[in-house]
């Protein structure tokens, strides 16, 4: 009766040694740099929401919804993080159909500025599916090229990665979306890079894409992205027009010097100058307020939050968790960078947020459910101690 009695002790043992052992593999780490980031983008969305007597905690203002946005997002981390990850693999061409889907009822029946269709209305809130099919992109190329390790040196299988994005990127065209569809394209280069494919094809399909943009810039384009794309170049040829934007932003950028003028003391943010200076242009107000510290400090993070996912995809026993973590630090790299580039001048204003500091529920959302599907991995990497 003894030896009966010590069983289910010794069963219980080993299953909390178990589940203590994976929960150790948490990655600290990166959920601490990813909940800077989004603190950071609370910051701005609080010095957005100061103007002229105006009470900030009032119910509709950028500062509320953005903390709204942001505990929703911390559940959606926790139960991603919970959720085993193996089941994507299993579900990778179901959930390939939901991203097509939603991209084209999104097309359907969305909302959106100046005639697009990029939102739909979800009760009181807008949600872009577009933000959410990144990381469902993600998740079907990881499955994709982890089942072809050892086979991506052929062309077949790097136009088959290819031929996935296809669908997914014409939808978001037609929306029209010039910024997400860059995206899908990056998250494709980068993973097909992390996953070894053949440079040589890769060079190959990249020159075969330069040859298209002819085509693109004529028949696919519309003009305000064409005078978008074009206005960074000078932008002071057009100042009332295409160019305005990208000239309050530079003085923005160019005012803040070594500290920045202070929270809520930014003149381009607090006398309205700039557009769209919660989500897309958020860059140039933090730069105007915080200054070149500010910035520094803003890179460090994100340095060592694509850091942290690298490290978990080289850890990951699993190719899905390699191609996956490969992926969403693809995603943010190129996100930061053109954003970046877009705020300060060098690059075409295309419309891509900077990830958690640009205030927007969808793109946090998605974040939140790519972090959490990391986290799952790093859990799920670590033996059993028997």
């Amino acid at each position: 009766m003894g030896v009966i009695r010590a069983e289910p002790a010794r069963m219980t043992d080993w299953a909390s040694r178990s589940i203590g052992a994976a929960w150790r593999a948490f990655d600290l780490q990166l959920a601490a740099y990813a909940a800077l980031l989004a603190i950071l983008g609370l910051v701005m969305a609080y010095t957005n929401s100061v103007e002229q007597g105006q009470e900030v905690l009032t119910g509709g203002t950028t500062f509320v919804r953005g903390l709204m946005w942001t505990g929703i997002a911390m559940i959606v981390f926790i139960v991603a993080t919970a959720f085993d990850y193996k089941w994507l693999k299993t579900f990778a061409w179901p959930l390939y159909g939901a991203q097509v889907g939603l991209l084209a009822l999104t097309l359907a029946i969305g909302g959106g500025v100046g005639g697009s269709s990029r939102w739909i209305a979800l009760g009181p809130f807008d949600f872009q599916f577009s933000e959410i099919a990144k990381i469902l992109m993600i998740v079907v190329l990881a499955n994709y090229l982890g089942s072809r390790q050892g086979r991506l040196g052929s062309l077949p299988s790097i136009l088959g990665a290819c031929v996935l994005v296809g669908p997914p990127w014409l939808l978001v065209m037609l929306q029209p979306d010039l910024g997400t569809s860059l995206v899908l394209l990056a998250i494709l280069g980068g993973m097909l890079f992390m996953s070894g494919a053949s440079l040589r094809w890769m060079v190959a399909l990249l020159a075969g894409v330069l040859a298209t943009l002819p085509f693109i810039w004529t028949y696919v384009l519309r003009d305000y992205q064409k005078q978008r794309l074009t206005a960074f170049l000078d932008p002071s040829t057009d100042i009332q027009g295409a160019g305005y934007q990208l000239y309050q932003s530079q003085i923005a950028v160019g005012s803040g010097g070594w500290l920045g003028k202070g929270l809520t003391n930014g003149t381009q943010n607090q006398l309205d100058f700039l557009p769209v200076q919660e989500s897309d242009f958020v860059g140039a107000i933090y730069f105007e307020e915080l200054g070149f510290v500010g910035a520094i400090v803003l890179l460090l993070l994100f340095g060592a939050l694509i850091w942290r996912l690298l490290v978990s995809g080289w850890r990951s026993k699993d190719p899905f968790g390699m191609m996956f973590a490969g992926g969403l630090a693809a995603m943010i790299l190129f996100q930061l960078f053109v954003n970046l580039g877009m705020v300060i001048g060098i690059m075409p204003i295309t419309g891509i947020p900077l990830p958690f500091v640009s205030h927007g529920g969808s793109s946090l959302i998605s974040l939140a459910v790519g972090l959490g599907i990391v986290q799952s991995i790093n859990i799920r990497q670590t033996r059993a101690e028997w």
